[in-house]
């Protein structure tokens, strides 16, 4: 939630953090992480990030996850040296909104990426930490259930809007992350239609869009996806929108959100199509 957390680094440590770890292999000219342990987790220096308690709440969130991560690939796409860009990617458990962003925190050697993520969650005890030293974008457009929660929310808001913060920041050369299906989607095969947001800010900023799929290798792909199974991600090539010298019109940014639907669908193995319901 605060700006400035991260401070600035030193260059000569920022192209060193895109140099291939011992956790990482080549794949071609892809870069994918063998099977991860809690160790592992523990044991990483994340030298791109000096706040300690953000480091720490990190690896707290993934080595709870590390043994459930299948594979990982396409790590080259979010490397620090390609910032800034939007990621985006499927969503079909809730605790991905901490998990997801703690594993590219993680792969990025302690370079945040700023998700916006819903604000009801600051409602659990202790996720507002995971929230704060994350410096995430919180999004209040859903009410709180029951609704006399509600009046918490001032507490988690900040003034200005998430769409403007988000524009702040990929303009300060930070990355962002946005589950453009807009809410925890369980169907096993079918992604929602989603919101075009992060089409909007790629046109208007001429910000490459990283499309991302989680898949889960494990599951029967009939019942509704659960919580805490096992799960892959791939992080496909950036899409570099064309530049639209201004607001992008309607038409610009709905087919833009077309070509950014329609990688998430091939890489996270569900299908997709425009006519398809929000929620």
């Amino acid at each position: 939630m605060s700006q400035g957390m991260v401070p600035e680094q030193d260059p000569r440590q920022e192209i060193a953090s895109d140099a291939p770890s011992p956790l990482e292999a080549s794949e071609g000219n892809r870069v994918s992480m063998p099977r991860l342990t809690a160790g592992q987790v523990w044991a990483a220096p994340m030298p791109l990030n000096r706040q300690a308690l953000t480091k720490w709440l990190s690896k707290a969130a993934l080595s709870l996850v590390a043994r459930k991560v299948v594979s990982v690939k396409g790590m080259e796409n979010i490397a620090p040296s390609m910032d800034p860009f939007i990621i985006a990617l499927n969503h079909s458990q809730k605790l991905e909104a901490i998990y997801i962003p703690a594993l590219l925190h993680f792969i990025r050697k302690g370079k945040l990426i700023h998700f916006l993520a819903d604000w009801n969650f600051c409602l659990v005890p202790g996720i507002w930490l995971f929230y704060h030293f994350g410096e995430v974008i919180t999004v209040a457009r859903k009410p709180a259930r029951p609704r006399f929660l509600n009046v918490f929310k001032p507490l988690f808001i900040k003034g200005q809007g998430p769409f403007d913060q988000a524009i702040e920041a990929l303009q300060s050369g930070r990355s962002i992350g946005i589950f453009p299906e807009g809410t925890t989607n369980r169907r096993p095969d079918v992604l929602l239609k989603g919101y075009s947001g992060a089409a909007q800010l790629s046109l208007q900023l001429g910000i490459p869009v990283v499309p991302a799929g989680i898949s889960f290798p494990q599951h029967n792909n009939q019942d509704p996806i659960p919580e805490g199974i096992p799960f892959s991600v791939e992080f496909g090539k950036p899409l570099v929108p064309t530049p639209e010298g201004g607001k992008p019109s309607l038409k610009k940014v709905r087919d833009w959100h077309v070509e950014i639907m329609s990688s998430i669908s091939r890489l996270s193995g569900k299908t997709w199509n425009r006519h398809q319901r929000k929620k």
